[in-house]
């Protein structure tokens, strides 16, 4: 028997390198097989899309892509070209005279990967042998009317097809992995398995499927996880075909791995099987050259923000837009999953704490939430229209009044400036103040809702009476549509509405990582996470104290609603009674935690799992180094030692304490040696060293 290689890796210019050199990436070719490849649904395609990059600089030529084929998505973002490797093209000709459409082509994303997609359409003639097929090997029936399902099938008969025949064509190497992402993708890796072809197999699971549907019926589901009867629940919810493939594809792989700690913990009691590897979602991150350019584009998006601020509220503008905050949540319309039920009843507390205290703050919440409209309600658009018209107005007022001061100048005369502005300027300047009078409150969602009566959001706002009003210093803005640059309302893309806004708030009871306050921290905004989501999780594991770096994780597992409730009010209230400048060393705290959201560190997770499939399913040719699993401990956040970012970490007595405290905390804060400080903490993606035995490490020492 050969010597079984080693497998660990180094780092070299920040990305990875093998350190045998008889094992070169050559010798193994790596599939990464989902649903959501060029085609998106949901998060995943953020997750594969972001991932590309990293995995290309790493795999180079060896990396391929398999997705299902969608031809209004290749036109956009696929480039056709020739596979680079013999074998693939052999084995995609061979498919192709079955009567299988395969097209291949580079995905234009970053990293530009290969990828291969299968046309479903034109394999469904085989869909009553594939199920019976997979009958056979799983004992698995999937009705006739699950559209999803039925596709599942074909994806994943269309991809052990490709893989056998792939894999047949080659002796001793190169080695092969396939990485399959959701339940969807499972087909493929149940049938590899059952064909036992030479794959070595890893399955990903981003969210189970029973876990999705048990939250979304308001179910205590995290105190009762071991309670419940799993096949009884997947069979009233209709989903226990669904169910079992998931869970098949769970136990055939290799190589189990899931997002996050909690979904860990689901996975373990849904699904029976315990992670092997938990791989953390990441995001590109790129760090502008200026180091303060994020703030200046939160200034500016703010502004724009603003501006339709002043139309939607316009005849009732009676507060201040420089005391003016914007909050928000965005993602699926899943109204208790997302956490927007709490976030409503904290919305409403906190609306009662400012007008109590007589803050002159006002919040303004965006909920950016998809449901179904007919389209823009008149009131919305006509605000829009006013503040247009006002503006007009404004400008050629000020375009005469300038003529006749520069004129008066040029004589050397002071104007009179009763005289200045005629009769008619007087009247244009009335009718646009008449213009403004409005006889109904702003509008508290912007299209018109197909079924407003029974829309969950709409009527939480109807039962806590944030309707609007003056006196509220809480207002609600329901936009059910995904931000467009090109909307007549609100033209911003989401990634530019996010950076104008000042704090995301996503209280989720179910979110197995959390990718919207994850894009938060790397554009330096604030946001409000659960420690039920994985991205709460690994924030808790990493800072030490997450609300000093502008990650406030609201404690859903341990406290009854209501306690979660006021303790969101609190961050929320707390937030609100921040000073600008602390709110500016916060974005600047919450900015630098984007290194460790980084795929150039969390892509050492995905690494892992393929060095311990590949040991697992060639134990003769591979072996795991001791040093694996990789560590996160040596990338902990220390808490800022300067002044507090908000006065709910160090509560005053009063909330109307003297500026002067506020001042003397400030001058404690160093941003240079703080962010130098920071910078320590995360230095060389990819190294997995460990300590030499004996050593114990030092307070404040930090290694990869």
């Amino acid at each position: 028997m050969p010597l079984a290689r080693s497998l660990s890796m180094t780092s070299l210019n920040g990305l990875p390198q093998w350190e045998d050199e008889d094992l070169p990436v050559e010798d193994l070719l790596l599939f990464e097989v989902s649903w959501e490849v060029t085609n998106k649904v949901g998060g995943i395609y953020t997750v594969i899309q972001t991932k590309a990059k990293i995995t290309a600089d790493e795999w180079g030529e060896n990396y391929f892509l398999i997705g299902p084929y969608f031809e209004h998505n290749v036109k956009t973002q696929v480039e056709a070209c020739e596979p680079p490797n013999p074998a693939v093209k052999k084995a995609m000709d061979i498919m192709k005279s079955q009567g299988c459409q395969v097209f291949f082509g580079r995905w234009l994303i970053e990293g530009s990967p290969y990828v291969l997609l299968f046309d479903i359409g034109s394999a469904a003639w085989n869909l009553d042998r594939w199920k019976g097929e997979f009958w056979d090997v799983s004992n698995i029936g999937i009705p006739f009317h699950d559209r999803e399902a039925n596709d599942a099938v074909i994806f994943g008969s269309l991809t052990a097809c490709f893989l056998k025949e792939l894999s047949s064509q080659f002796d001793d190497k190169p080695n092969i992995i396939a990485h399959f992402h959701e339940w969807q993708a499972g087909v493929g890796l149940i049938l590899s398995r059952s064909q036992k072809l030479p794959v070595a197999t890893i399955f990903t699971t981003h969210a189970t499927l029973l876990g999705r549907y048990l939250c979304a019926a308001s179910i205590d589901f995290y105190n009762n996880l071991d309670q419940f009867d799993i096949d009884k629940e997947a069979g009233e919810r209709q989903i226990y075909h669904r169910y079992c493939m998931e869970r098949a594809s769970v136990h055939c792989a290799h190589v189990f791995t899931t997002v996050s700690q909690i979904t860990a913990i689901e996975a373990e009691h849904m699904l029976k099987r315990n992670p092997d590897v938990v791989t953390p979602n990441g995001l590109n991150i790129k760090k502008f050259s200026a180091m303060h350019e994020f703030q200046n584009l939160h200034s500016m998006y703010k502004a724009r923000i603003q501006e339709f601020i002043r139309g939607h509220f316009y005849g009732h503008l009676d507060f201040s837009l420089e005391k003016t905050l914007f909050f928000f949540i965005a993602g699926r319309y899943e109204f208790s999953n997302k956490g927007a039920d709490m976030f409503l009843e904290a919305l409403s507390r906190l609306n009662f704490l400012l007008r109590v205290h007589k803050s002159d703050v006002t919040v303004v919440v965006f909920f950016i939430m998809p449901a179904k409209t007919n389209n823009f309600n008149v009131e919305t658009l006509k605000g829009q229209a006013v503040r247009k018209q006002l503006w007009d107005t404004a400008q050629s007022v000020k375009e005469k009044f300038g003529k006749k001061l520069y004129n008066a100048l040029l004589k050397g005369e002071i104007p009179d400036l009763n005289k200045i502005l005629d009769r008619d300027d007087i009247t244009i300047m009335k009718r646009a103040i008449f213009s403004t009078q409005r006889h109904c409150l702003p509008p508290v969602t912007t299209h018109n809702m197909i079924d407003d009566g029974n829309d969950p959001i709409l009527n939480t706002i109807r039962r806590i009476g944030l309707f609007n009003n003056r006196t509220d210093r809480v207002k609600v803005i329901l936009h059910p549509e995904f931000l467009s640059s090109t909307s007549p309302l609100l033209p911003l893309d989401y990634e530019e509405f996010v950076r104008g806004c000042h704090l995301g708030v996503f209280p989720s009871y179910y979110e197995p990582w959390g990718y919207t306050p994850a894009e938060c921290t790397v554009m330096g905004i604030p946001s409000v996470t659960t420690n039920l989501s994985g991205f709460g999780c690994f924030m808790q594991e990493h800072v030490a104290d997450p609300a000093a770096y502008g990650i406030y994780i609201v404690d859903r597992r341990f406290r009854s609603p209501d306690e979660s409730c006021n303790q969101l009010t609190q961050f929320l209230y707390g937030f609100c009674q921040q000073s600008r400048r602390q709110r500016i060393i916060q974005r600047n705290r919450t900015e630098r935690l984007s290194d460790l959201l980084d795929w150039r560190y969390l892509g050492r997770y995905y690494m892992h799992a393929r060095h311990l499939a590949l040991s697992r399913t060639f134990p003769d040719k591979f072996e795991m180094e001791p040093s694996a699993p990789p560590k996160t401990e040596g990338f902990r956040y220390p808490r800022p030692s300067s002044v507090p970012p908000s006065p709910s970490v160090s509560q005053h007595s009063s909330p109307h304490h003297s500026e002067g405290e506020d001042e003397d905390e400030d001058e404690r804060y160093d941003e240079d040696e703080e962010a130098e400080r920071d910078r320590q903490n995360i230095k060389s993606p990819f190294s997995l060293g460990v300590l030499p035995q004996g050593k114990t490490k030092q307070h404040g020492e930090y290694r990869n």
